[in-house]
């Protein structure tokens, strides 16, 4: 076992996963408002916030983006936890870049719907350039 990655994080570690929570956060919100966007288009005006919510727990149209979802819970566990690792770290900013890559996309699903909507959206593909900046340095 690498003792390395069992390390815990450090504050620096810590401060770059809290960046990218952010950033995803805000990608998060690009890619909800633009599936918004497509579903009103298509099945009419969404009327409170609430329903909102509702749709995007259980409706399908919404359900590619659950991987980004779940990621960022993962990172904000993972921030949390007292013991947190260096591997437990660097495994959830890898399976970020993956997951974010819109040439693979991480899952196929995923990957096809967002490459759509960094077709169709300024502000997913600022959203997403955030996010890449962040990896620019990475391994």
């Amino acid at each position: 076992m690498d003792e390395t990655n069992q390390e815990l994080i450090s504050t620096e570690t810590r401060m770059r996963l809290g960046e990218v929570r952010h950033a995803l956060l805000k990608l998060h919100k690009a890619l909800l408002d633009d599936a918004r966007v497509g579903f009103e288009r298509a099945r009419g005006r969404i009327e409170s916030s609430g329903e909102f919510l509702q749709l995007v727990l259980d409706d399908e149209w919404f359900a590619y983006l659950r991987p980004l979802s779940a990621l960022v819970v993962q990172i904000d566990e993972l921030l949390d936890a007292e013991e947190a690792t260096t591997r437990e770290a660097d495994a959830l900013l890898a399976q970020a870049r993956a997951l974010l890559r819109p040439d693979e996309g991480g899952s196929e699903r995923f990957g096809e719907k967002y490459r759509a909507a960094l077709q169709r959206s300024p502000d997913v593909i600022l959203a997403h350039g955030e996010v890449a900046k962040l990896f620019g340095g990475s391994k």
